[in-house]
Parts: structure tokens; C-alpha cells; sequence
């Protein structure tokens, strides 16, 4: 009866529409020394140094290198880049920053290194957000976390920091990173990260300086239904705050397998699909100032992801082309899906499939009988990579 409630619901908000965008996925660095238990992406960050006894399985990409990446995902025809990273020591807001940093009676303390420390530098988010915003290019990144990273050592607020970001190129902010907002739970899951009330204000700071945003769930290991309904109530006041800023709602089912929760018995697995499709059904009928729900084809695959399009669901990710997060954790849902794959698997639920950008306001209803469908983008159809095999970065778990 829920599910049933939810669907009625979304029936009414956004009608039979499933949307989708043609985005790219391009996270700049795995290096990290926050040490997250749910997380798999990150590589110990020491291991990214010139002097490291070990060499690290991770990356770390030159916005050199993400310009190339994302002016060639551009000429295939994506129009939106997410961009999300590990914390890298090396990283600063920008050169102002970086001067601040260096000046630090004890960089240790606030966790910086120079980037000469390391084989390759990062740059400083200002360049990493202008080498990704190509042409007319979406640009979807910096979260709450990455904002306070780029920010410590100084008295900047997150309007500061935000703001320099959007002169830079920013276009919207990905609300994640907020995993369950109950600090309770964030002190077992990730103790060295963000905290609830500093996730809400990088939010609200990004909001005031003209942003969009979008807020997420991350649920299925610790927290119990208590503190998921805490989580939602938050969002929800949040969105009151901001104004209605947040486009959509990202409910992330938790993947346990190569995760140190996993690995240190802390959890026993993730959530169950019936967990995963109330979480669906819930969010929709509680967050009732957040017109748009997203089903995750990355975590939950394509069968029970289209289920949940009919659990409150309206929105079907994108494209996306490369993932690693998700994968790294041991999701094996696959990095990519064609228009064609699109408008096949939502028509089959009786939906009807459309192009949207990343804020919602532009759409394009797309007829199923007059292919072909949107731009033929890449990994090309045979799924060979967006770079060729000598000048890529190896994900770890590959």
C-alpha cells in the first residue's frame, strides 16, 4: 500500500515522464586520509608521494587531463560533468588558498601537503572546475565535503568558497556526502568527515550564492529507520531554507562487498529490496517540496531499477560513461547507458522516456518510434574507453 501511495504520488507531481540526462563522470583523484569505513574509492594518500614505498592502484588526473577527458565526452555529445573526488592533501580552493596553506604554522594540522610532494598534483579546485567546463558544458560538482576541504585553514564561509567556484565555472552542487545526516551514525561510519550541521550550511551557502542542488540518502548499514526519517526531516527543512534549490532526491543504497564496514564485520550486508524500495516510496511521500525522485541503475541494475519507477521514482540517472565510486565498492551493474538503452527499458514499463538537463528546465519528450534517439555517445558502442588504453588511469579493482 505504500508503494501503491508513492506511485499515486509521483503520478501526480510529474505525471508518466521518466527522465534522464547525457552526462559524464569525471572524478579527479581517489587520493584520501579521511578514511571513511563505507568507502572503497579512496587510496591512502601517502601512496600518491614521490617517496612512497608502494605504488598506489588509484589516480589522480591533471585538469589538463580533465579538460581532454571532458572535450572529447563534449564532442560525443554528453552536456553535463559530475565531478566528485577524494579529499587530496594537496588540493586548494586556489592560489590565495594554496598561499594560506603554505603559510600554516603546522599544514599537518589542516591537513595539507604541497603538491610537489606528490608524483602528480591535483591543481586547485578553481582550476579543475574551469579546465572541466567546456563549451556550454553542465557542470555538476564540489559537495558539502570538498567545500570544507576547501575552505580549512581560513575563516571563508561557504558563500566565499562557492562563490569562487561559480566564477570559476560551477553550475550546480551534488548533495553528497551526506550519508545519514545523524551524527550518531556518521561517528561510526566516517568519524574524520563532515558533520551534520556543517553539511547543511555548505549547502545552504551554496544556495545563497545562486546554485542548484541536489541531496542524497546513503543507507543500509548502520542506521536504523529512526535515524532515516531524521535524515529526510532535514532535507526537507533544508529545502525550506533554500528556497526550493533542490531539483532532486538521491536515495543510495549501500554497497557493502569491498567496503571496510564489510570487511571489519561491522555490517552483514546492504539493504533488501523491500528496504530499498520503501526508502523510494517514503522519500516520495515525505518529501513533499522536492518534486523529482532518482532510481539508481548503478546500484540497484536495471530490473529492480525500473521497479522503483513504479515505487515513486521519476528520474533514471544518465548516462554517465565512467564510474568508479559505486564500482570500487563492489557494484557490478556496469559505467553506461545508451539513449537506446534509455528509451527501450522505460517504454517497456508503459513510461515515456525524456531528455532532460541537469536543472530540469530543459526537456525533450523522445518519441520511441523515430530512432535514433539522442547523441551516439561513448564508450563507443563496443565499449571501448573514452581515452585509448596507454594514457589511462587504471581503477584500482580493474
Amino acid at each position: 500500500r505504500v508503494l501503491e501511495a508513492a506511485d499515486r504520488r509521483r503520478a501526480e507531481v510529474v505525471g508518466e515522464e521518466v527522465t534522464f540526462t547525457a552526462n559524464l563522470n569525471n572524478n579527479v583523484t581517489t587520493a584520501c586520509n579521511v578514511g571513511c569505513l563505507f568507502c572503497n574509492f579512496k587510496d591512502t594518500a601517502h601512496t600518491f608521494e614521490r617517496d612512497a614505498e608502494v605504488e598506489t592502484e588509484g589516480f589522480t588526473k591533471t585538469p589538463a587531463e580533465s579538460r581532454e577527458i571532458v572535450t572529447d565526452a563534449v564532442e560525443r555529445g554528453i552536456y553535463e560533468v559530475c565531478s566528485v573526488s577524494g579529499l587530496h592533501p594537496a588540493f586548494a580552493l586556489d592560489g590565495e588558498h594554496r598561499e594560506v596553506l603554505e603559510a600554516h604554522p603546522d599544514p599537518k594540522a589542516v591537513n595539507y601537503t604541497p603538491p610537489e610532494v606528490y608524483e602528480t598534483s591535483p591543481g586547485t579546485y578553481v582550476d579543475q572546475i574551469a579546465a572541466m567546463s567546456v563549451d556550454s558544458v553542465h557542470v555538476h560538482s564540489m559537495t558539502p565535503e570538498e567545500a570544507y576541504h576547501a575552505r580549512r585553514g581560513t575563516d571563508w564561509s561557504y558563500e566565499e568558497v562557492y562563490g569562487r567556484l561559480k566564477d570559476a565555472g560551477l553550475d550546480t552542487v551534488p548533495g553528497t556526502a551526506a550519508e545519514i545526516l545523524v551524527d550518531e551514525v556518521r561517528d561510526v561510519i566516517c568519524p574524520g568527515k563532515i558533520r551534520t550541521d556543517d553539511w547543511l550550511e555548505a549547502m545552504e551557502g551554496a544556495a545563497n550564492v545562486g546554485l542548484g542542488l541536489t541531496a542524497t540518502i546513503m543507507y543500509g548499514h548502520v542506521e536504523n529507520e529512526a535515524h532515516r526519517a531524521l535524515h529526510l526531516k532535514r532535507v526537507r527543512d533544508l529545502q525550506e531554507r533554500v528556497d526550493g534549490a533542490i531539483t532532486e532526491f538521491v536515495p543510495l543504497s549501500f554497497v557493502h562487498q569491498n567496503t571496510p564496514l564489510y570487511e571489519h564485520d561491522v555490517v552483514a550486508g546492504g539493504a533488501s529490496d523491500d528496504e530499498d524500495e520503501l526508502m523510494i516510496a517514503v522519500s516520495r511521500l515525505f518529501l513533499d517540496n522536492v518534486d523529482h525522485v532518482q532510481s539508481s541503475w548503478v546500484k540497484y541494475g536495471d530490473e529492480q531499477g525500473l521497479k522503483m519507477l513504479n515505487c515513486g521514482a521519476d528520474d533514471f540517472m544518465g548516462t554517465i560513461l565512467s564510474e568508479e565510486i559505486t564500482k570500487r565498492a563492489g557494484g557490478d551493474y556496469g559505467e553506461y547507458r545508451s539513449f537506446a538503452d534509455y528509451v527501450e527499458m522505460i517504454t517497456s514499463i508503459g513510461r515515456t522516456p525524456v531528455e532532460r538537463s541537469t536543472d530540469y528546465e530543459k526537456r525533450r519528450v523522445i518519441d520511441p518510434g523515430d530512432p535514433p534517439f539522442g547523441p551516439q555517445l561513448g564508450p563507443n558502442a563496443d565499449g571501448t574507453p573514452l581515452l585509448e588504453a596507454e594514457e589511462r588511469h587504471t581503477p584500482a579493482d580493474d
